[in-house]
């Protein structure tokens, strides 16, 4: 039995690896206090919930 390979259309690892970046890049120097507002905003802008609420 020969196995075909076939070609991704979307790479989920590549994209997670690509929005991690993003966001180190966007909250390396940031104090405590300011990590946690960016992601309360972000999560105000983007309409979500923290897993548990």
């Amino acid at each position: 039995m020969k196995k075909t390979k076939k070609e991704k259309t979307f790479d989920a690892v590549k994209m997670m690896r690509e929005i991690r970046d993003k966001i180190s890049v966007e909250t390396q120097n940031m104090t405590f206090e300011q990590l946690k507002e960016y992601i309360n905003n972000k999560l105000v802008k983007g309409n979500s919930k923290l897993i548990g609420q």
